[in-house]
């Protein structure tokens, strides 16, 4: 059902870097580099992240509410990737842990341009 989401960034080539390596142990990479956006993804027939300038060429600005989530499989992957984001530069804006019981357990983190991330596993 979801083709891509899009996030709006100010250092393309800083974000590609960012979001490839954070992503890498799910099998993405960067499948189609332009001018001022970037798909990263495992392939053109699942969903990818598109980061890009935006088109308006206005500055950058997170969405209060918005959010994207990427779920990597496992509890222990959340909080690995998690942990992978903050080496990689990225702020805490929620620890890994169980937010509802036995069906919910996110890690939440923010990137360098404000944007908020989950690594997510139901179950």
């Amino acid at each position: 059902m979801l083709s891509y989401a899009t996030i709006g960034v100010t250092d393309l080539e800083k974000s590609e870097a960012f979001y490839n390596e954070l992503l890498a142990p799910m099998g993405a990479k960067t499948l189609i580099k332009m001018e001022r956006i970037i798909f990263i993804g495992k392939s053109m027939q699942e969903p990818m992240l598109a980061i890009c300038i935006p088109y308006n060429e206005d500055e950058q600005h997170c969405g209060n509410g918005n959010m994207l989530a990427f779920a990597p499989g496992s509890k222990e992957q959340c909080e690995a990737m998690y942990n992978k984001a903050i080496e990689l530069g990225a702020t805490c804006d929620g620890a890994p842990g169980q937010r509802i019981p036995d069906v919910f357990y996110g890690a939440y983190f923010r990137d360098f341009d404000g944007n908020k991330i989950v690594f997510n596993h139901f179950g």
